[in-house]
């Protein structure tokens, strides 16, 4: 399951409401999956979900800062963090990370 976290903290990208955020993307990307309530991802207000994935897994990618929108994070079948990607990445390597733990 895809879920998505609108944050405001990465160049004030997201200023809207959470209505007009879900509004937006269902009517411009098509997006059909659950749109969470927006969050901080980092600093001291960070949500406790975004607390938890970055300090689950080996290596520093995991507890570093979330540096931009669209970072993701691949939580297998046992609430595990075991993969984080970059903003920047590629849609086939995304697909074949969430196939390998389905």
């Amino acid at each position: 399951m895809v879920l998505a976290f609108p944050c405001n903290q990465f160049g004030r990208q997201e200023p809207d409401s959470e209505a007009v955020i879900k509004k937006y993307v269902t009517e411009n990307f098509g997006v059909t999956f659950p749109m969470m309530s927006k969050v901080e991802v980092n600093g001291p207000n960070v949500h406790p979900v975004f607390s938890y994935m970055k300090n689950q897994g080996d290596g520093a990618e995991f507890s570093a800062d979330i540096e931009w929108n669209f970072v993701k994070f691949v939580v297998n079948r046992d609430g595990e963090v075991v993969k984080r990607m970059a903003s920047a990445f590629d849609r086939t390597a995304l697909e074949d990370v969430i196939e390998s733990y389905l």
